[in-house]
Order: C-alpha cells, then structure tokens, then sequence
C-alpha cells in the first residue's frame, strides 16, 4: 500500500509540474478573453478532456507502442528524460517551452484542440511522462497513471474557470515563481528518467 501511494504522489507532482495549471491558466486566460463564460467552460472542457483521452491512449497502450515500434523502456526513459529536463530547464530560466507554445495563427482554429490540449496539456513531456510512470512494474501503475491525470484534469479546469480572478491574486512575480520551481520539479525528474534507463542498459 505504501508503494502504491508513494508512486501516486509521484506521478501526481510530474505531472502537475510538466502540465503547471497556474501558467497555463495565464495562457487559458489570454486566449479566451472575448468569449463568453459558457463558451469559455465549453472550451476548457473540451480542452482537458481532449487531453486526458491522449493520456488515457498512451498510458494503457504504451506496451503495444513499444512492441509496434520496437522501442523499449530504458530508451523510452532515456529519451523522454531529456525531454522532460529541457522542458523544465527552460521554465527555469523563466521561459516558456518552444514545445509548449502556441502557434500564431492559433485562433484561427479550435483552440481548445490547439494550443490548449496540444501541446499545452498533453504535449511531448507529458506522453512521455504517461508512457514511463505507466510502464513501471505492476498491473496497477497503468491505473493510478490515468487517475492521477484525471485529478489534476479537474484542478486544471477549476484554475481554468476561476483564471481571472487567480491570475489578479498571484500576479506577474507569483507566477514567475510558480514557473520556476515547476520547472526545477521538471528537471530533477528529467534526470531521474534517465538515470534509471541508462541504470538498466548497463545492468
């Protein structure tokens, strides 16, 4: 039981980290600004389920992906680490990750499609992140993936819906402050992924 919840509040920290609900409450909260509220729900809805249904494919398929491609778990966390730490290199630094920006001809679509659920939501980091936690040892690692995801889906929608209101409370330094310790999160467990593949190829 122990193990089962420490891996829990693991997967739970990745992810609020790589998927940082306050910025990209900032993000949600500039790119919706003329809609309406209902609108402006409908989109957030949209948005995290949209991610939450690419997670949930890649989390309970991620052994099938392995074995159709011929890829194989040290690699995966070798190659998703590296990903995850640059990803939270640059929030350290107080930036914003090229892999999680939105394109500038953004709403000229369906945002809540793009740049919200990709790639802000469920980006490269976080299918990554899905495929590693999901493909530990345990028949139970693929369910408490998606159930930790899930969770921080509704947090991620109650910051999207009170946005405004969070982003008036923390301010512009509150946020900057929120980016960098998510991205130091990012980058310590980066180098984890990769310590543990590179561990298992030399073993």
């Amino acid at each position: 039981m122990t193990e089962i919840l420490q891996h829990a509040i693991t997967v739970f920290l990745g992810y609020f980290a790589i998927m940082n609900p306050v910025a990209n409450t900032a993000v949600f909260v500039g790119l919706t600004a003329n809609m309406p509220d209902l609108r402006r729900r409908q989109t957030a809805y949209k948005a995290l389920f949209t991610s939450f249904m690419i997670v949930l494919v890649f989390a309970l398929l991620g052994n099938m992906i392995f074995h159709l491609f011929g890829i194989t778990l040290p690699a995966l966390r070798i190659a998703g680490g590296i990903l995850v730490f640059m990803i939270g290199y640059q929030m350290l630094h107080g930036e914003s990750s090229k892999m999680h920006e939105a394109d500038d001809d953004a709403n000229s679509g369906d945002i809540a499609i793009s740049p919200l659920a990709v790639p802000l939501l469920a980006g490269p980091g976080t299918i990554a992140t899905s495929m590693n936690f999901a493909a530990e040892s345990g028949w139970y690692m693929p369910i408490i993936t998606v159930a930790m995801f899930a969770c921080l889906c509704i947090i991620t929608w109650f910051c999207f819906i009170f946005g405004p209101n969070i982003i008036r409370i923390i301010g512009d330094n509150g946020l900057n402050i929120v980016t960098r310790l998510m991205g130091l999160i990012l980058a310590v467990i980066g180098c984890q992924m990769v310590i543990d593949g590179a561990t298992t190829v030399f073993h």
